[in-house]
């Protein structure tokens, strides 16, 4: 069984994946600034309330696996902020926001739990097909989809350094899948594939794809909105 740290569980597909390895019996650190009941009441589920874009936040992370589990075998970085917004009327603030979240709020997570992860394990960041270059790109989206194809570039680059050390680095880039942040994104557009639908997908690869992949952007997409 496998100790697991999920991010942005509070809904959506943090939230499916939270219970479906729980469920399958692995350990979850579940990580959102709110912490629904059904998942604080699963015997293999923590939850810690942490805001992502505050660093200061991340000491709670540490504070656990030091004291808890002292080992991670799986980080999934699922939380995602978004802003829909005119390029025009966006400001260095709002980049900023969603910058602490997409892109700082990985690399703190990473760097805190570093010391625990050991060879084998898997390090999987959530990123969206609008942060693939050459990809289809869309209006009022300039801050979200920057800030994935960012993300991307960690990871590939974090792959290379940790790669002696048995540590696996990966990203999943999805398309649309029908959640509240696509709908807030796309109001109106039914994704042709849930939540539930995605975490199966997610699930599986964070406990094998590190054994086929280091290093590599999946394209996770049946539609683009």
């Amino acid at each position: 069984m496998k100790n697991i740290i999920i991010t942005g569980t509070s809904r959506g597909i943090g939230f499916e994946l939270a219970l479906q390895f729980a469920d399958a019996g692995h350990q979850v650190l579940a990580i959102s600034r709110k912490i629904p009941q059904k998942l604080m009441g699963h015997q293999n589920i923590s939850c810690l309330s942490v805001d992502l874009s505050k660093e200061s936040d991340l000491i709670l992370v540490d504070n656990f696996l030091s004291s808890s589990w002292k080992r991670a075998d799986i980080i999934i970085h699922n939380a995602g902020s978004l802003l829909l917004k005119p390029f025009a009327q966006t400001t260095q603030e709002d980049f900023e926001n969603v910058y602490k979240v997409n892109v700082f709020g990985v690399a703190n997570l990473t760097r805190i739990v570093l010391p625990y992860l050991q060879k084998g394990s898997h390090v999987v960041s959530i990123s969206s097909m609008g942060g693939i270059q050459g990809s289809m790109k869309f209006a009022g989206l300039s801050a979200y989809s920057s800030s994935k194809g960012a993300v991307i570039t960690l990871s590939e680059l974090l792959a290379e350094e940790y790669a002696a050390q048995g540590i696996a680095f990966n990203v999943l880039a999805l398309g649309a899948v029908n959640t509240e942040m696509l709908q807030e994104a796309f109001p109106g557009y039914e994704a042709p594939i849930s939540a539930k639908e995605m975490a199966d997908y997610i699930f599986n690869f964070a406990l094998t794809g590190n054994k086929y992949h280091n290093g590599k952007v999946i394209q996770v997409s049946s539609s683009t909105p």
